[in-house]
């Protein structure tokens, strides 16, 4: 069974920054697309950004400039730099991985969701 384990939420200052962390674990071949959705109080969940397994990122428009996704495939971990962050970027974070399983199944596991919360 693959596991995402998240860390680096918290509370911080409107222009301060966080680092979340998403650790991947578990038996599995390799693992595709990694990424973050956030969900605001009373809203949908959203995609906040994404990185394929080559480095190739995605971002939703408003947090272009600010966020930058990177990973280390050997630790298969994935990594999420928030800048600048502002009061509407507040929500519980949540990281996906695409995993390929022995045997070739395909299998999206769900970290357990990290708070961050941008107040004065």
């Amino acid at each position: 069974q693959v596991q995402l384990v998240e860390s680096g939420g918290g509370l911080v200052q409107p222009g301060g920054s966080l680092r979340l962390s998403c650790a991947a674990s578990g038996s599995m071949f390799s693992i595709n697309d990694m990424g973050w959705y956030r969900q605001a109080p009373g809203k949908q969940r959203e995609l906040a950004a994404t990185i394929t397994r080559g480095g190739s990122t995605n971002y939703a428009d408003s947090v272009k400039g600010r966020f930058t996704i990177s990973r280390d495939n050997a630790k298969n971990t994935a990594y999420l730099q928030m800048s600048d962050l502002k009061p509407e970027d507040t929500g519980v974070y949540y990281c996906y991985a695409g995993a390929i399983l022995h045997g070739g199944t395909f299998y999206t596991p769900w970290g357990q969701g990290t708070q961050v919360a941008v107040s004065e």
